[in-house]
């Protein structure tokens, strides 16, 4: 039976268990939407921007585990998916973006809407193709699905010129998948592991570090098996905070630039780290010199590339976490570590985390009242000093969730990450978490959250400025807060020092944008008024809520370590460093 490559295209969504499809429709993808529409078993969701889409579907995938779906036009909506690309590649989420393009004979003419997508994207994609023969339609999209969810998951792009979609050609969908020079290794060198727990049961101040390899493999049961067994203390890269009950009593909190007092001497005292599923990157590691710097390193990782690409790791292991942990599980016995978690319990009472009291309302109450109300939950926050304060008071477990754009930082990810989670999980509490700065960057959602009828909730810390930002200057830059304000206009002082009764008022009204969206509106000024605010967004189930927390634009995140320094220089909320 022949068909054309858009049918193609839709019964291999179909084939693939595809559900959702975010899409935004153009003139060089639009037989693809004239397709979809013909069928009903795949919902597809239509956002206001490309940017909103692919974070939407960022969202969905991280939530599910599924390959998140993207649909969109040559030319500026392909270019428009750059930043969640991106985004997708830094965090290994799976997701496969189809963009439509210009016909093949038309290619390298400077035709309208013409772009190099796979040109752009090669550098921040697992991998991408232009398709350039309908008799490779199929083969091509199984492909796709096959290494965007394999191995070290991650985004993959397939470009589809017009005439690619229109031309006719046979509709069969492989079953299997067959790639030459790509077979992804999750098995455990048990060599290696045995060398690993050799080092490991020497040790007298053993620590392991949880990445967010650990969620992404579905290791949190073998995880909490082996610390239990243990009796190995745990510290987490922001990303790896939940792979282990924050309540769990040998949790000690996030380490890297805005960890924990006590995870951060830990990490610089011990003299075994066992790491599971982390990058190393310079926020967890600051200064490579003075990192770990006691320590044997073991390094557990299904990708080969990260293994001692930033620290120099003793014992290295490709595998999928999950299957190295089960197998260690089978030699694991309790190890001494009294003494260890005395020294850390010291240093925890030392410089406890949390924030200066009694200047009213602060992130840390806000989270905690998120803490008392919701049993369970899926908070999404966007990037900034938001982030840092969700991750650092949020309590997480197999039942509360916290997702977030960790390895590219990206501003605006966190509201339409969180329609993905809303939409993939309907009867779940969402709440989405962002600064007055970044909420703004993809604001147009709040049209999207409505006609899909989405109970996001959606949270707005408001301290007028783009805060983490505004923090490093006052630490580093003698409080010169250039481009940091958001009400500033251009008839302020250019030396303005922070506000002052002069200053003109914010852009925009948060609750009066909101109304207009016909989104419930609430602006929250003081610590009573913070339990009614959520009550009211519980009662609230056919469409968003949006509560504004005015927050004193004073309020810092710590502890802190200036990019660049040994974690052991922390900035803490006492002053001390």
């Amino acid at each position: 039976m022949k068909g054309s490559g858009a049918k193609l295209f839709v019964k291999a969504l179909m084939e693939e268990g595809v559900e959702t499809v975010f899409g935004y429709p153009g003139g060089y993808a639009v037989d693809l939407f004239d397709e979809l529409y013909r069928q009903d078993s795949i919902q597809i969701v239509l956002p206001r921007h490309e940017q909103g889409l692919i974070h939407a579907a960022d969202g969905y995938a991280r939530s599910t585990g599924k390959v998140g779906v993207c649909l969109v036009t040559s030319g500026p909506g392909a270019t428009n998916l750059v930043t969640g690309i991106a985004t997708a590649n830094y965090d290994s989420v799976p997701l496969v973006c189809f963009t439509g393009q210009v016909p093949l004979g038309l290619i390298g003419n400077d035709a309208f809407q013409e772009v190099d997508i796979i040109g752009i994207t090669r550098n921040i994609c697992k991998y991408g193709i232009t398709v350039r023969d309908r008799n490779d339609l199929g083969r091509i999209i199984k492909e796709a699905f096959y290494i965007a969810k394999s191995g070290k998951p991650g985004p993959v792009i397939i470009d589809l010129p017009k005439n690619i979609q229109t031309e006719l050609g046979f509709l069969d969908y492989p079953d299997e998948v067959n790639i030459r020079g790509y077979k992804p290794n999750i098995n455990v060198h048990i060599g290696q592991l045995k060398k690993a727990w050799k080092t490991l049961k020497n040790a007298k101040r053993p620590l392991i570090l949880a990445g967010g390899g650990i969620t992404r493999g579905k290791a949190y049961d073998s995880l909490q098996k082996l610390i239990d067994k243990s009796n190995i203390p745990v510290v987490t890269t922001i990303m790896g905070r939940g792979a282990i009950p924050t309540d769990h009593p040998l949790y000690i909190g996030n380490t890297g630039m805005h960890g924990t007092y006590a995870s951060n001497k830990a990490v610089s005292e011990c003299d075994v780290l066992f790491s599971i599923g982390t990058r190393f990157n310079d926020r967890i590691t600051g200064d490579l010199n003075e990192f770990a710097p006691k320590a044997a390193i073991i390094h557990i990782d299904i990708d080969t590339a990260s293994i001692s690409r930033n620290v120099k790791v003793d014992i290295p292991i490709v595998a999928d976490a999950n299957i190295a942990i089960e197998k260690l599980l089978d030699w694991v016995e309790p190890f001494e570590t009294q003494k260890w978690l005395e020294k850390i319990k010291a240093w925890d009472e030392e410089n406890p985390l949390g924030m200066k009291k009694g200047k009213g309302m602060n992130p840390e109450i806000i989270i905690n009242k998120i803490n008392e109300i919701f049993e369970h939950y899926t908070v999404v926050s966007d990037v900034g000093q938001n982030q840092m304060w969700t991750s650092q008071f949020l309590k997480m477990n197999k039942e509360r969730k916290f997702l977030m754009s960790g390895g590219l930082g990206t501003m605006g990810f966190g509201f339409p990450a969180a329609l993905g989670v809303q939409i993939a999980h309907p009867e779940e509490y969402v709440i989405s978490i962002s600064g007055d700065g970044g909420i703004q960057m993809n604001i147009q959602e709040l049209a999207t959250a409505v006609v899909e009828e989405l109970p996001v909730i959606i949270c707005v810390f408001n301290n007028n400025y783009l805060g983490m930002v505004r923090q490093m200057q006052y630490y580093f830059y003698g409080k010169r807060y250039a481009a940091t304000c958001l009400r500033r206009r251009s008839s302020c002082p250019s030396n303005c020092k922070g506000p002052n009764s002069a200053c003109p008022p914010y852009t925009p009204d948060f609750i009066k944008l909101a109304e207009s969206y016909e989104v419930l509106g609430i602006r929250v000024t003081s610590e009573e008024e913070i339990e009614p605010a959520f009550r009211r967004a519980l009662m609230n189930r056919k469409k968003p809520t949006l509560i504004e927390f005015m927050i004193d634009n004073e309020e810092l995140v710590l502890p802190m370590v200036k990019g660049g320094n040994p974690m052991s220089e922390m900035i803490l909320p006492t002053g001390k460093r």
